[in-house]
């Protein structure tokens, strides 16, 4: 395979919802560039890029498949992107390693919500986007209604390149107005018959033609004088114009295909090839210290790794991006984010389950290796003298969270590790071990997601394992200040155990000022403060705990003891075992014994005394509260509403944006449990939606009697 240099290689991503034909392209595309000799169907379970079991099983793509087609002496890596939003994942690493965004529409539909959220991607990416409106061939297809559509929601940027003569199962030809010829294919489609255009489609052909020239020239004075002058341009003006607009996102060039028919490929892939900006025409990528890292072969040698798989009889596969300078088999290289050294023995460029060796990859392409001994998904590997370190990947807030156990409790470590390597396939599978609620959580983007994942631990590694609904991080604190006593006193021969600790507890605010003095029940406690400690608590809030102990009725070297014993009980809440915060704690008094005393007996009185305070200060239970923003058709935004507000939650305002309602609101987590199964199942999931910790909130009094009650019991339980 000839080896490609930058000014030669196209990195796109083929984006769209679930649905909408990119495998089914992908397969085209791979035959009209001779990859293949035969197109696979979805159906038939036999596409190059859909080849995981777990991807055959449920007919969907799970993972982005990597690969390529040579087409007039350029190489193209295309990344087939999954369609549903539970695997965006995917579609956001593959848009941030290329450098054009193909986001097709099901001709059956038109714009859905999942080209709304590809869409919204490439803007934060400002990447340049081509539209395609696939499935010309369905009955359903309304193509006047789609354009309509597409302008309402993108603007006058959408400058169709063809419109067919006809669609529904009939569709056969259609106009392409950049080059003003009319193509035609036979039932098998492939090479097409090119034709001048019909004398009756001339005046429409014309002004589209003329619409698509002036939107090509808007993007160079040079080429805007000339349309000025001669109000036309030759095709390579155009073709210049264009990829210039595609650069600056000033132009949506829009192509009809029928992919299940290789109707119209031939002509998309002349397209790519010819206009499609090249890598080295695209803005430069910026390391992790902000510098610009220019894609050139013969610069220092730096590769990102933004995917990993895992595949049957081969192991791990690791993809990556060549950043700078060029690689080949027997490099010796460093890896910046872990320190450790790689070979790499050979390198493959990417055909979905094939690999084809080649002898060098240089700056802006894209390839694989294998049998790698320690380099992860989102790792950089360098050449000699070369520090660069690459972590431009974001990925959204995980919206569906399942607590996971293994049915065999013997299985724990061999789920945990196969956890953990599945991770590296999609970063968007989160695990997190957590101490404060006792379960093992796995985070993703949906049910679905999950199900894939609990779908694979149970059939490829063989571990059968449970979800549960996980438990809510909830947070004590108290609304009033409370005072007690505790005197901790154990005899049993020899030295005993001897500490009492009288303190002061009261909710707790940023910049309140120190005490000076308390009244309980008509007595007055006068304040005189020896030392303050602000104690900042991992789990969110403070501690302030202020020592105000006079006459050495306690040892300062008892100090920390009582503290931890403070701690202790701010780390299991009194009502219902969560953290507690925003607390602050006044030692005022106490008494110690010349032998008995020592630090565990002032840690067991300080514990004791600081529970009873707190269940005396008007304790109440906060919950975590999360910003919501769903984006759904107008047409179920009452539905939608409604069940907001069967869910506590309190809506905070609405907005149109692209086509689409966007409403926002204040959700607690309790009730964002299986929201993404509801709101799909509401919708016919045509909605999505994200989420973000905003704050934490008193419960109401119901339910934080309930949730003391199931406490105590479940307490009595393991008693």
């Amino acid at each position: 395979m000839k080896v490609y240099q930058t000014n030669e290689i196209k990195n796109i991503a083929l984006l769209g919802s679930a649905g909408s034909g990119k495998t089914t392209l992908a397969e085209s595309m791979l035959y009209e560039a001779g990859i293949i000799k035969r197109r696979g169907s979805v159906e038939a379970k036999n596409t190059v890029c859909d080849y995981f079991p777990v991807e055959l099983e449920y007919g969907y793509s799970v993972f982005p498949t990597v690969f390529h087609v040579e087409w007039n002496n350029k190489k193209l890596n295309i990344i087939d992107c999954p369609g549903s939003d539970d695997f965006v994942g995917g579609a956001i690493t593959s848009l941030n390693v290329t450098d054009q965004a193909v986001i097709l529409i099901n001709g059956q539909y038109g714009p859905e919500v999942g080209t709304q959220n590809n869409f919204r991607y490439t803007e934060k990416l400002n990447k340049p986007v081509i539209f395609l409106i696939n499935q010309l061939d369905s009955d359903k297809c309304d193509f006047d209604n789609i354009i309509s559509n597409m302008h309402d929601i993108y603007g006058n940027k959408c400058v169709q390149i063809q419109y067919p003569l006809e669609t529904g199962p009939n569709f056969h030809s259609l106009i392409d107005v950049l080059l003003m010829k009319k193509y035609s294919w036979k039932p098998e489609g492939g090479v097409p018959t090119i034709e001048d255009i019909p004398a009756e489609e001339m005046d429409k052909a014309m002004e589209l033609h003329k619409a698509l020239v002036e939107a090509a020239a808007e993007n160079d004075e040079e080429l805007m004088e000339k349309f000025f002058e001669e109000e036309t341009l030759t095709e390579d003006e155009m073709r210049m114009g264009i990829r210039k607009g595609l650069v600056t996102r000033s132009i949506f060039p829009v192509f009809c295909v029928c992919a299940g028919k290789d109707m119209g490929v031939r002509r998309l892939m002349e397209f790519l090839g010819n206009v499609v900006p090249f890598v080295s025409d695209m803005p430069k990528v910026h390391n992790a210290r902000g510098e610009e890292v220019t894609p050139d072969s013969n610069g220092p040698e730096s590769l990102y790794f933004f995917k990993t798989a895992m595949e049957p009889h081969i192991g791990e596969v690791c993809y990556f991006k060549v950043m700078s300078g060029s690689v080949k088999p027997g490099d010796d290289l460093s890896n910046a984010d872990r320190g450790s050294k790689e070979r790499i023995t050979q390198i493959y460029a990417c055909a979905g389950a094939n690999r084809i060796p080649v002898d060098k990859i240089n700056a802006g392409d894209i390839g694989c290796t294998v049998k790698l001994k320690d380099v992860k998904t989102g790792n950089t590997l360098n050449g000699k003298g070369t520090e660069q370190h690459f972590n431009f990947i974001k990925y959204p807030n995980s919206k569906y969270s399942r607590a996971i156990k293994a049915v065999n409790a013997a299985d724990t470590e061999k789920m945990m590790a196969a956890l953990l390597k599945m991770r590296q396939e999609d970063p968007t599978w989160v695990v997190e071990q957590s101490k404060e609620l006792r379960q093992t959580i796995v985070h993703g983007q949906g049910e679905f997601h999950l199900r894939t994942l609990k779908w694979r631990m149970e059939n490829n590694e063989k571990i059968p394992v449970t979800f549960e609904e996980p438990k809510i991080p909830y947070r004590e604190t108290i609304t009033k200040k409370a005072k007690a006593e505790y005197r901790h006193k154990k005899q049993s021969g020899g030295a005993g155990q001897f500490g009492e600790v009288h303190l002061i507890v009261e909710p707790y605010a940023e910049g309140m000022p120190d005490p000076v003095s308390y009244n309980f029940n008509g007595q007055e406690f006068k304040m005189n403060i020896k030392s303050k400690e602000e104690v900042d608590l991992p789990w969110g809030g403070k501690l302030v705990f202020i020592n105000s102990v006079v006459g050495g009725a306690i040892d300062l070297r008892f100090m920390p003891a009582i503290l931890k014993g403070v701690m202790d009980c701010m780390e299991r809440g009194p009502l219902t075992g969560s953290y507690a915060r925003d607390v602050r704690v006044v030692v005022y008094d106490g008494k110690m014994h010349p032998v008995d005393s020592n630090e565990l007996s002032f840690t067991l009185a300080a514990r004791h005394a600081f529970s009873d305070a707190f269940k005396q200060a008007g304790p109440k239970i906060l919950e975590p509260i999360y910003d919501l923003e769903v984006y759904v058709p107008a047409d179920y935004m009452g539905d939608v509403m409604s069940d907001l507000q069967g869910r506590r939650a309190l809506i905070m305002g609405m907005d149109s944006e692209a086509g689409y309602q966007k409403l926002q609101a204040k959700i607690p987590l309790k009730e964002l449990s299986n929201y993404s199964i509801s709101l799909s199942s509401l919708t016919g999931g045509r909605a999505s939606f994200t989420t973000k910790f905003s704050s934490y909130e008193l419960v109401p009094n119901d339910i934080q009697n309930k949730l003391i009650a199931e406490h105590e019991a479940e307490t009595k339980d393991e008693d």
